[in-house]
């Protein structure tokens, strides 16, 4: 198959990989959450090497993920398993970090509830959730752009923009210890597992 090309992706591995090189260094394993393309998942495996990278997302997405992986022939990458948050529960690997990219605002507003929750109990102590994309910040939006965006998520039936005060409330013993500027208007918010 050709394989799934998101020039997102592509625009932002870069300043993703700066972080991602800091906040998992002390991680063996991470679970992607939402792998999509599986474009960051080889890219981030490639440059991270020391770390053991596992692919989810829901079983419509796998093929393309494969593809990815199917080229790229790297040993620190494993295949995508099913998870749909909300019906599947996070896989039963030990990871010490979760990354997820450009997935709160697709899913619905009870979605990210859960997938807070879910990863809030399922790091261990110590463990650190890197989560990508845009969102607001006591409710406002960082540009024009961005609101036109949300607007254009809710009329194609997407949740839209989480607030970040929102995300707090339902990830009880995780702090967000960073928000990191990215570029075309993303965050990069670093939560860390703490007791």
């Amino acid at each position: 198959m050709t394989k799934p090309f998101s020039q997102a992706c592509e625009n932002n591995k870069h300043a993703i990989l700066k972080v991602l090189s800091n906040a998992f260094k002390a991680c063996e394993k991470v679970l992607e959450i939402g792998s999509g393309t599986g474009q960051h998942a080889v890219f981030f495996a490639k440059h991270l090497p020391y770390l053991e990278w596992h692919c989810s997302d829901q079983p419509q997405y796998h093929e393309g993920i494969n593809a990815w992986l199917n080229d790229e022939k790297l040993n620190n990458v494993r295949a995508p398993v099913n998870l749909t948050i909300g019906k599947d529960p996070l896989p039963d690997i030990s990871a010490q970090g979760v990354f997820s990219a450009n997935t709160a605002h697709i899913m619905q507003r009870n979605e990210v509830a859960r997938l807070m929750r879910d990863v809030s109990g399922w790091l261990p102590l110590g463990g650190v959730f890197c989560q990508y994309g845009p969102f607001t910040i006591d409710g406002e939006f960082s540009s024009q752009s961005n609101i036109d965006f949300h607007a254009s998520l809710i009329k194609r039936g997407c949740g839209g923009y989480r607030d970040i005060n929102e995300l707090k409330e339902w990830s009880e013993g995780l702090v967000l210890a960073n928000i990191h500027q990215m570029p075309a208007n993303n965050l990069l918010l670093e939560w860390h597992k703490e007791a």
